[in-house]
Parts: C-alpha cells; sequence; structure tokens
C-alpha cells in the first residue's frame, strides 16, 4: 500500500450545493421488479396482447413442457371448462374445444387438429403441450399469433414493440436506441457490458440478433430472447451508462461525461487590490460533470504497480479485479457507480480526485491491498483543520473537512457488516491522498488476505464476499450519504 503527499490545489465546491437541491435520480436501475410469477429460476411463458401483458408457468410432465389452457387465456376473455363422458370441454368467448386426456387430437370449432403430445387432465386443469400452441391457439382465438418456443415468448395480434439502435458521430460516440412504444427495462452492468432485460415489453429483433455499429467504444450489441423475457447486451471498451428520454422512447447508452485534463491554471483568492493575483500551477480544470451515488477508484495503475503483494502479483491487479466486483455489488443493490480506473492505466492522486468531484456522488470507495495482516482495514481521512476557504473555493488539502461526519458513518456500517460476518476489520484515520481532496464522504477500503497465504487476495470467491459486505454497509448508510455535508 503506497500513499502520496499533498500539494496546494483547491477544488470547486459547487456541485455540492447543486446535489443539496437536487434529489438522486438513479439512471442506472438494478431491480427485481419482475413481471414473472415465482422464483426467477422457474421456466414462464410471457404473453403479450392488446389486452395484457402477463406471464403464466410452464409445467413439466413426462420431460415436455405443458401449459395450463384455461389459465393462459383467462385474461383474454370469458372462459370456462368442465370435464364429462371422458372428454374435457373448454369455451373461449364464443369458441368451443374439446380435448381428450391422453390422446394426441382436439377438436376446435367443430374441425379436426393434432397435438405434438398427449392432451392431460389434472385436478380439472387442462394442460396443453407447448410445442402445440403455434397451431392450437389461432384456431381458438381466431387471429393470427407468434410463437418464440425458444425464449417462450407469445405474441397475440400486432402488438410488438420494435427498435432502432445507432451509433452518433458525437465525440464521445452515443449508442441511441428509439423505440415504437415506452419501455422500462431492468439495467445491471458488468465489465465490457450493459445488460437491459425487457420482462413486460413484447419487444423483438430489429432483423438481426447480432448488431454492429463499427465505433471502437460502443462496437456492437446482441439481441436475446430466454424464459419469457428479452435481452439485450451492449458491449462496450470502457464503462456506460444509460439514460432514459422521450417518455421511455428513447434510450441512450454513453460514457460518463465526468472528464478531467490537464490545464495550467490556479486562481487565488482576490488581493485587496483591484487586481486577482494570478499563479501557474498543475490544476485539474474539471470539464464536465455527471450523477452517481459511488464512485470506486482502484488504486495504482499503469506505471504505478503499488505493493509487491508476491514477486508475481502487484497491487494495482488485486485492487481493480476488486473495485469490478464492488462495482458490481453496488449496482445490484440499485446504486450507480462509476468506476474512475477500469483499465490498466496511470492517474494522479488529483485526477482521481477531480474525476470524483466532477461526478457528485455520495460516497467515494478507494480501494488498496495488502499483503501483511488479515481481513479488511478501513481508513477515513485525517484533516488538520479547515484551510483557507474563499467563496466557492475551498482548499484542496482540506476539502473534505465537512464530509467527516459522513464518511465516519459509512466506515462504521461497513465495519458493522463485515464484523457480522467474522471478518477481521480495523477502522483508522490517516491524512491520505486523494481522501483529503474529496468533496463528499469518503473512505478507503483496504484488502487482506482472509489468511496466511497472500495468494488467497486473488480468490474471486473472497473478493465477491467482501464486495457485497462492504456494499451492504453502504446502502444502509444511504440515507444520509445523501443529505448532504455533515
Amino acid at each position: 500500500m503506497h500513499w502520496s503527499s499533498g500539494n496546494g490545489f483547491r477544488s470547486d465546491r459547487r456541485s455540492r450545493g447543486r446535489r443539496a437541491r437536487v434529489p438522486f435520480v438513479a439512471l442506472i436501475i438494478v431491480a427485481s421488479a419482475l413481471l414473472l410469477s415465482g422464483s426467477p429460476d422457474e421456466k414462464h411463458v410471457s404473453i403479450y396482447s392488446t389486452a395484457a401483458n402477463y406471464s403464466v408457468p410452464v409445467i413439466q410432465r413426462n420431460n415436455l413442457d405443458y401449459l395450463a389452457l384455461l389459465e393462459a387465456l383467462e385474461p383474454l376473455g370469458t372462459v370456462s371448462a368442465n370435464a364429462s363422458g371422458g372428454r374435457w370441454n373448454f369455451r373461449y368467448n364464443d369458441i368451443n374445444s374439446e380435448f381428450v386426456p391422453g390422446q394426441t387430437r382436439a377438436r376446435v370449432r367443430g374441425k379436426d387438429i393434432d397435438l405434438t403430445a398427449s392432451f392431460l387432465l389434472e385436478n380439472g386443469h387442462g394442460l396443453v403441450p407447448l410445442s402445440s400452441l403455434a397451431t392450437l391457439l389461432p384456431r381458438i382465438l381466431g387471429g393470427p399469433i407468434t410463437f418464440n418456443e425458444a425464449g417462450r415468448r407469445l405474441f397475440i395480434g400486432n402488438v410488438a414493440v420494435h427498435f432502432t439502435a445507432q451509433v452518433s458521430n458525437t465525440n464521445p460516440p452515443k449508442l441511441v436506441m428509439n423505440f415504437t412504444a415506452p419501455v422500462n427495462p431492468t439495467i445491471s452492468t458488468e465489465p465490457g457490458k450493459l445488460r437491459m432485460a425487457f420482462t413486460r415489453e413484447p419487444l423483438v429483433a430489429p432483423g438481426s440478433q447480432a448488431l454492429t455499429f463499427g465505433s471502437k467504444l460502443i462496437p456492437s450489441a446482441t439481441f436475446q430472447e430466454n424464459n419469457g423475457a428479452a435481452e439485450v447486451v451492449v458491449i462496450s471498451t470502457m464503462p456506460v451508462m444509460a439514460n432514459f428520454s422521450n417518455d421511455g422512447h428513447t434510450i441512450t447508452i454513453a460514457p460518463p461525461v465526468a472528464v478531467a485534463t490537464q490545464t495550467q491554471l490556479s486562481v487565488q483568492p482576490p488581493s485587496t487590490t483591484s487586481q486577482p493575483a494570478v499563479t501557474a500551477g498543475n490544476n485539474i480544470g474539471v470539464l464536465a460533470t455527471g450523477h452517481y451515488f459511488a464512485v470506486v477508484d482502484a488504486s495504482h495503475g499503469g506505471d504505478e504497480r503499488g505493493a509487491a503483494l508476491t514477486g508475481q502479483l502487484g497491487e494495482k491487479e488485486v485492487t481493480l479485479e476488486f473495485a469490478r466486483f464492488l462495482r458490481q455489488e453496488l449496482a445490484a443493490r440499485g446504486l450507480t457507480t462509476l468506476l474512475v480506473r477500469d483499465g490498466d492505466i496511470t492517474l494522479t492522486p488529483d485526477q482521481r480526485a477531480a474525476l470524483t468531484n466532477a461526478a457528485d456522488g455520495a460516497i467515494y470507495i478507494c480501494v488498496h491491498a495488502a499483503s501483511q495482516g488479515t481481513g479488511v482495514r478501513l481508513y477515513t481521512a485525517l484533516v488538520s483543520g479547515i484551510g483557507e476557504n474563499h467563496g466557492l473555493f475551498v482548499d484542496w488539502n482540506t476539502a473534505q473537512t465537512s464530509f467527516l461526519g459522513r464518511s465516519q458513518a459509512a466506515a462504521a456500517s461497513v465495519a458493522a457488516k463485515l464484523k457480522n460476518k467474522q471478518v477481521p476489520v480495523r477502522s483508522l484515520a490517516a491524512p491520505l491522498r486523494p481522501l483529503s481532496n474529496i468533496i463528499t464522504a469518503a473512505l478507503v477500503v483496504e484488502l487482506a488476505p482472509p489468511g496466511n497465504d497472500v495468494s488467497q487476495l486473488t480468490s474471486p470467491a473472497y473478493q465477491q464476499s467482501i464486495a457485497g459486505t462492504v456494499a451492504a454497509g453502504i446502502v444502509d448508510v444511504r440515507d444520509k450519504l445523501q443529505d448532504g455535508p455533515k
């Protein structure tokens, strides 16, 4: 673990005042609002119609998939059924159908129709084979249907939602998706991918299931269907996020707009004369801002390897792996998360702080790793004094001062969760960079091995377990972190 010394830069705190007035809006939504009934692991058929969009469970018998016919059509019209004379009589609106248990032939509208497997009758429920729906339902419903048996998605009439996808020529490029009806997918992210799951909408592929865009940033996307849901997976070479507009008809996918660049300007407070004093420096100029709940920063990277954890393992590799797990766990709990470093690049502490402050997040989490000790060490900043603050500008080296209360609350919540999981944890304060430069809640999570074997630091199971526990601790103080400086 390696820390950098500070210097006399300054931090603009205007974004903090803005966030105090604007409520947090999660742009990347990771929610469990499933249309499908029962466990997500159960098989379902999603049915889309002008009357209702809903799903019904798949029933497996004799290694075949079946559907309860009355339950499947009940939301669409008036249905009734009765068993008599060894037959099961089914009525939908004014259409009569007749099925015989154990037989592969049914009679609909007075005409015979072959089934792909035997009709089953269980406790008054008539079960028809899933593979027969494409031929059976048009006869019963009196109109066209489209059934994707592999994806288990049934479309009744002309209800499909279509979309177009095109990458703009802007810098940075954006993937703009326009839909023929409003959509509200569940969105999740993982390294190199953004997933959109459409469980309520009758979304269909735009001609091809594989889309290529000729963009280095967003090279491709795929459309797939499975278990009653459609999914669009966008491939990207850097973190991206989704924005909704046009009343849900448009989704724009693009990199975060928080950008930092080196400039050569440092403005000192006005002197007692009429002319301000301006001196040269190495300040970081924030060009644009974004909105995130959490900013996760994998320490070191590029030319800076960090601590040599073993002869072959550098700290920078472990911190990036753990940061990705932490982003995943935070996103899974509905917290939009920016990963400062999602590759092997070199960033100065000032660049990290500038990116974080521009992102206007509720918490900054810096990730470190150590070969000595066990469990987790948590650090909050140790700031001496409040610095020379002038108007909208606060002293760079003491910018964290007003946010220590929230930082300590977050660290205490994470420590409590780790203790509940029997993970050794120590909470410390130290004059660390870039913690002291951050204008939001900020802490360091330093990961050590679970035992005496340093190689366990790279265990995905161990890293994900700790990441999940840290994320749970952050969620517990979410409201406090969004209230503003304490």
